[in-house]
């Protein structure tokens, strides 16, 4: 029975380590893709075998595929959390057919859970200045924080493309920053006035007295030990900044993001630019901005319209005077 349940393992294993190389080198998803799709894999095949004891990934069926899905729903999971899931599914199966190691398609008539449109927090462009003025600029590594939150804001950078650009990505003279983004993807960004004084100043006042660590060297933003910034540090360094400026919003890297679109879009820019520079595969993905302009608008109508309601009431009208 062990070595049976071995075997079984293995098999699941070793399919699971070939769609690994394929998302690798075939699709050249990120390393954090990469995870996070094998690690919902690993969670459905431990469901598979635990379920319905399916030995080989070629035994996957779509009644499996459901009661999954439904295991999801119960536990309370986000539906764009499931919809992730499913994706990731169907996606392991496709490997399965191009390798001939399935025949039909399982996931092909399951349903995915209509994603959640949820519309994230957005700094004001008067917010934005508060947090960034608000850090202490006498610390060097204060001059270090407020060149990042430039550039981020700035570029709109995900918190990845931010702490993985590198030196030889950033030309101060143009105004440009080569970001490399999910899937290895490349895109060039302008660089507004304002983070390339940040830049600058950084550049002068903490990373030339930085010695890099091995293999560092051409990291653009350094810590004490000068290695490159992690996700993690960058994210406590902006909830610090936050807490300091007095901004009760949740604000993370990608407030930085979402408020970099949204103020383009309600400035009047062009959708399709702003796809462009957030690196977004689907035009879909980048309308979540129109619908936080339109909540705007919404807000507005509805604060200051005479008929809706809410707005203020109207001042008196002068009444004529009698002619004499």
């Amino acid at each position: 029975m062990d070595s049976l349940m071995a075997i079984e393992k293995t098999n699941w294993k070793s399919a699971i380590a070939g769609y690994r190389d394929y998302l690798e080198l075939e699709r050249g998803l990120s390393r954090n893709s990469v995870q996070a799709y094998i690690r919902d894999i690993e969670q459905f095949s431990q469901f598979a075998y635990r379920e319905e004891q399916i030995a080989t990934p070629e035994f996957i069926t779509m009644d499996i595929v459901e009661q999954f899905m439904g295991s999801l729903y119960d536990r309370g999971l986000a539906r764009n959390s499931q919809a992730r899931m499913l994706s990731g599914v169907r996606s392991f199966c496709k490997y399965l057919r191009m390798e001939g190691l399935m025949e039909g398609d399982p996931v092909e008539l399951v349903e995915s859970p209509r994603p959640q449109r949820k519309l994230p927090d957005v700094l004001s462009v008067e917010e934005i200045s508060l947090l960034i003025d608000s850090i202490d600029l006498s610390r060097r590594e204060g001059v270090r924080n407020k060149a990042m939150l430039e550039t981020m804001y700035s570029c709109g950078l995900r918190v990845t493309e931010l702490v993985e650009l590198k030196l030889s990505q950033v030309d101060l003279v143009d105004g440009l920053v080569r970001v490399i983004g999910k899937g290895n993807k490349e895109r060039i960004v302008p660089i507004g006035t304002n983070a390339m004084n940040a830049i600058d100043d950084y550049l002068s006042h903490y990373r030339s007295n930085i010695v890099p660590a091995p293999g560092h060297e051409d990291a653009l933003f350094l810590g004490r030990q000068g290695r490159a910034m992690s996700r993690q540090m960058a994210f406590t360094m902006i909830r610090r900044v936050a807490i300091q400026a007095g901004i009760r919003k949740h604000v993370s890297p990608h407030t930085f993001r979402h408020s970099f679109a949204t103020h383009l879009v309600e400035a009047g820019a062009d959708l399709r630019a702003v796809q462009v520079m957030l690196g977004h595969a689907q035009l879909s993905t980048t309308e979540i901005y129109t619908h936080l302009d339109r909540r705007f608008l919404r807000e507005q109508v509805t604060q200051f319209h005479p008929r809706s309601g809410k707005s203020a009431a109207p001042k008196e009208r002068n009444k004529p005077s009698k002619s004499r």
